[in-house]
C-alpha cells in the first residue's frame, strides 16, 4: 500500500534521504523549501514534491511505479497544504519535457525557455489575472510608446534614477516593474515607497510591483535542474515571460537596463534580454552606469557598504534625499542591523 507523509527537513537522515533520491532524476534540492512530502512503498520512498512558497518544486516518482496516477497524488498533497496555508494558486518551474505531464493534471503553460525550464500554474493569482489588474491601472496604451524598466532598488540610487530619466525623456510612458520578491536588506514596502519618492516629479513615469512573474520565486527559483547552465534556465525564462506574455498584452514596446560589467547574474540577464527580446520586436536599451566621479560608478551595493562604514558623505553622493532621508532614520538603523546580519551570512556586499 501506497502511503503519503510529510518529511521533516530538520532530521538531516530524512533530508539526506531526498536529496539521494532526487539526484537520480538530475535535480538539486537545494533553496527556500516550506514544505516537502514523501510518497512510500513500505518503508521505501518512491516519490516526492515539495513546496517554496507557492511554487511546487522537486517533483519526482521512481521509475518504476510512474504510470500509475502518482503525479497527480503527489501535486494533490500539495495543493491541500497550500490551502493550509492560505495559498489558492500554485506554479511549477520544470523541464520543458514535462509541461504535458503537468497539463494533464490541470496545469496551464505560462512560458517555455527551451532547452532548459517551463513555469506553469493553476488555481487563483494567475498570469492572467496580474495582466489585467494592471492593464486596468495603466490602460491600453494605444499609439503610445510605453517603455519598462524592472528594478530591485536595494536601495534606491542615482543610478536607477538616470536609467529611468533616459527612458522617461524617450517614451510617452515608463512603467517601473518592482521586484516584489522579500530577499533583500530593505523590505519590499519600502523599496516600494522609496523608487515611488523617488521618481515623484516624473509625470510619464508609474511605479507598479512585479509580483509573482518577474524576478520571483517562480522564475529566479533557488534550487536548479542539474546538467543545465541555471543562470540561463532563470534569465530565458524570465526574459521569456516578459516578451511573450507582459509586453504584448500592456503595450510595452522598449525596455531599459543598466549597465552591468561584473554582477554575473545581471550580465546573464542582460544577455538573454538582448537575444530575446529583439526577437519579439521590443527594443532594448543598455544605459551606461551613472558615476558618482570619473571612473567611480554608483551601485546600490557600494551605498550599503559606505552606510556600514558610516560614511554619510559616500551616502549623499548617490542617492536621492528621500533614500538618504530613510537610511539615517529610525527604520534606517533597522536596516543597517539587517545589512550587517545578510553580509555576514552571504561573507560579503552584494
Amino acid at each position: 500500500m501506497i502511503t503519503e507523509r510529510e518529511i521533516y527537513l530538520t532530521n538531516p537522515e530524512e533530508k539526506r534521504k531526498i536529496v539521494e533520491f532526487l539526484e537520480g532524476f538530475s535535480l538539486t534540492f537545494t533553496g527556500n523549501i516550506d514544505y516537502t512530502m514523501g510518497l512510500y512503498d513500505g518503508d521505501e520512498l518512491i516519490g516526492t514534491g515539495s513546496l517554496g512558497g507557492r511554487v511546487m518544486r522537486d517533483i519526482a516518482i521512481k521509475m518504476s511505479y510512474q504510470g500509475r496516477g502518482l503525479t497527480r497524488r503527489i501535486i494533490r498533497n500539495l495543493q491541500i497544504e497550500s490551502y493550509r496555508r492560505g495559498v489558492t494558486g500554485n506554479q511549477v518551474y520544470t523541464k520543458p519535457e514535462n509541461v504535458k505531464v503537468f497539463e494533464h493534471v490541470g496545469f496551464k503553460k505560462v512560458a517555455v525557455a527551451k532547452p532548459f525550464a517551463a513555469l506553469l500554474e493553476s488555481g487563483t493569482n494567475t498570469l492572467e489575472e496580474y495582466l489585467e489588474r494592471i492593464g486596468r491601472i495603466l490602460g491600453a496604451g494605444n499609439g503610445k510608446k510605453r517603455s519598462a524598466i524592472i528594478m530591485n532598488c536595494n536601495p534606491f540610487t542615482l543610478g536607477h534614477r538616470a536609467v529611468i530619466e533616459e527612458a522617461a525623456r524617450n517614451s510617452d510612458e515608463v512603467v517601473i516593474f518592482a521586484v516584489q520578491e522579500d530577499r533583500s536588506a530593505i523590505p519590499f514596502s519600502d523599496r516600494f515607497s522609496l523608487m515611488k519618492q523617488g521618481v515623484a516629479d516624473l509625470r510619464n513615469v508609474v511605479v507598479i510591483s512585479g509580483g509573482d512573474y518577474i524576478v520571483s520565486n517562480a522564475t529566479f527559483p533557488t534550487y536548479f535542474i542539474k546538467g543545465t547552465d541555471e543562470l540561463a534556465a532563470q534569465t530565458r525564462l524570465d526574459a521569456m515571460i516578459f516578451a511573450q506574455r507582459i509586453a504584448p498584452e500592456l503595450n510595452i514596446t522598449a525596455r531599459y537596463v543598466g549597465e552591468e560589467p561584473n554582477d554575473k547574474t545581471t550580465m546573464a540577464y542582460n544577455q538573454a534580454m538582448s537575444e530575446i527580446l529583439p526577437e519579439n520586436g521590443i527594443e532594448l536599451h543598455i544605459i551606461p552606469r551613472k558615476e558618482v566621479s570619473e571612473g567611480e560608478v554608483i551601485s546600490a551595493s557600494k551605498v550599503r557598504k559606505a552606510v556600514l562604514e558610516g560614511n554619510w558623505e559616500a551616502v549623499a553622493s548617490m542617492v536621492p534625499k528621500s533614500t538618504l532621508v530613510y537610511l539615517q532614520s529610525e527604520k534606517g538603523n533597522e536596516i543597517i542591523k539587517r545589512i550587517e546580519l545578510m553580509e555576514t551570512i552571504k561573507g560579503g556586499i552584494r
